[in-house]
């Protein structure tokens, strides 16, 4: 071929491949906010009169209230794994409640919602708690470069936390090394046994601030003792109360740098989980004591991502959606005065249950969505939950899914945007064991678990017979129609089973 041609058609062929300016023309930016242990009930937009939400209810009035949207699960790991590889946790050993120490249990390479954006074109940055594992199936050195780690599953950019605020090593990791440590002070963590010298809240309670109810009674960092056990890395160890103030500042700064393409960003917060220390700037600022105010803290961080937008004139064509990856729980751990101070505050709202339960109160959450390009404001009853962002996102942006790819994830995207009324058919609700959604119906498997989650007063919803519950006339699940009606128990509880057996081979729209 001829030079001159080759270049020719060299040009031309750069000239056809989607520039990210092109991409943007018809694809949203996306910000996924995503609280951790928010409940129904904790917000303004949802019936809340003591907790001032002035920025959630603002997203609201701009968006799409969900009624009836849910995480998978009502712990965070299990929740958070389903919401990045839409596949239910429940179908993988190792996903429960992690160490801070563990592995990372998503394997490299294995699709993910972040990664479907990727490919899409998307800039992609994950801000905020991870709690996913990192590292080998040891566990992760924090001396070096962590991986495997999100970038190995479709994270162009991470600022995180390895898992809770309650639990160690209490470090930022930033792009997979951990922030400001000093190489001459290395990093230890064991959640076996003892390590170092570093006082425990169990043998000085007396260097508390914040004392624990129960466990939590380990390692003390600024005062509070955590799950586990760390020596080292004094420099690089984190302020509680400047946590909220630094996972913002590192999504705003992200948002800010990929503004000229699309972006997808993953902004969990620690909020409102425990500890509860939140920046002095927020301290009485609720009508129901710390528990409160660290709501009102996470709906300042939610407020800074939306005055973000509007001051970069992104707003009109970013899809923002703000969830919590479970329901709410009260005492988790800390004597904080949380449940003394509720003052009348229902945190799961009219919902039996919260984290940790089978009831209503563990997976339904709260859910909005703006994009005011393609979304009209108002209220939708569409059932729709995290697990179906992977396979929602993929037709968002024309993609198919291969087989074996978000194997649980359904393609939601009408009711997400408000086009369709309708989102899943059934939905699988997992705490200790299993419940079933069929439409307004709702079967819990029976299970001779413990009714009670030891030490925080939550109803895990378990009975050693089945459970039958008609929603849409008993949301409060108080009335128990199963020995009433046996037949759909049954059929119910069959359902149940061959969606466990079926391993999420059923067909989606998305592929």
């Amino acid at each position: 071929m001829p030079l001159r041609t080759a270049l020719v058609l060299a040009v031309a062929a750069l000239a056809a491949q989607p520039t990210p300016a092109a991409v943007r023309a018809d694809r949203p930016n996306i910000i996924l906010i995503l609280a951790d242990d928010l409940g129904f009930g904790d917000t303004g937009c949802y019936g809340a009169s003591r907790i001032p939400t002035p920025n959630v209810d603002r997203l609201a009035r701009g968006g799409l209230r969900f009624r009836d949207a849910h995480s998978t699960s009502a712990t965070c790991t299990p929740a958070r794994y389903a919401l990045l590889t839409g596949e239910y946790p429940w179908r993988k050993k190792g996903t429960g409640v992690l160490p801070g120490d563990a592995g990372m249990i998503i394997p490299a390479g294995q699709t993910t919602t972040a990664l479907v954006l990727q490919r899409a074109g998307y800039r992609t940055g994950v801000v905020g708690k991870w709690h996913l594992g990192l590292g080998g199936k040891g566990g992760p050195d924090w001396n070096r470069e962590i991986k495997p780690g999100p970038r190995e599953i479709g994270f162009d950019y991470s600022f995180i936390m390895a898992a809770t605020g309650d639990r160690v090593p209490c470090v930022y990791l930033e792009n997979q090394r951990v922030v400001g440590l000093d190489p001459n002070d290395p990093i230890q963590v064991s959640y076996d046994r003892p390590v170092g010298v570093d006082p425990t809240g169990k043998d000085h309670p007396e260097l508390l601030k914040v004392h624990p109810s129960h466990g939590h009674d380990q390692t003390i960092v600024n005062g509070i003792s955590r799950i586990g056990y760390m020596t080292g890395g004094k420099a690089a160890r984190w302020v509680d109360e400047e946590m909220a103030d630094t996972f913002t500042r590192k999504a705003v700064t992200f948002i800010e740098q990929n503004k000229d393409r699309p972006f997808f960003l993953y902004f969990a917060t620690h909020d409102p989980h425990v500890p509860r220390v939140p920046h002095p700037r927020f301290v009485g600022k609720s009508g129901c004591g710390v528990r409160g105010d660290v709501i009102v803290q996470f709906d300042w961080c939610a407020g800074e991502i939306l005055n973000t937008l509007d001051r970069l004139n992104l707003g009109k064509n970013t899809l923002v959606i703000l969830s919590s990856d479970n329901g709410p729980v009260v005492d988790d751990g800390y004597r904080d005065g949380a449940a003394e101070n509720l003052n009348g505050h229902r945190p799961a709202g009219p919902l039996r249950g919260g984290k940790y339960s089978l009831f209503e109160g563990g997976t339904r959450v709260p859910f909005i969505v703006r994009w005011p390009q393609r979304i009209e404001p108002g209220v939708s009853d569409a059932l729709v939950c995290h697990i179906d962002f992977l396979a929602s996102f993929a037709a968002l942006t024309g993609q198919k899914l291969a087989a074996g790819e978000g194997p649980d994830s359904r393609n939601v995207l009408p009711a997400i945007l408000g086009q369709s009324k309708v989102g899943r058919d059934q939905l699988v609700e997992h705490a200790r064991v299993l419940a079933l959604r069929d439409g307004a119906w709702k079967y819990i498997e029976p299970s001779p678990e413990p009714k009670w989650k030891a030490n925080t007063a939550t109803e895990i919803g378990t009975d050693p017979a089945g459970q039958l519950y008609h929603l849409a006339d008993d949301l409060g699940e108080t009335n128990n129609l199963a020995r009433a009606q046996p037949d759909r128990s049954r059929k119910l509880l069959e359902q149940l089973r061959s969606t466990r057996q079926a391993g999420g081979a059923s067909p989606d729209a998305a592929r």
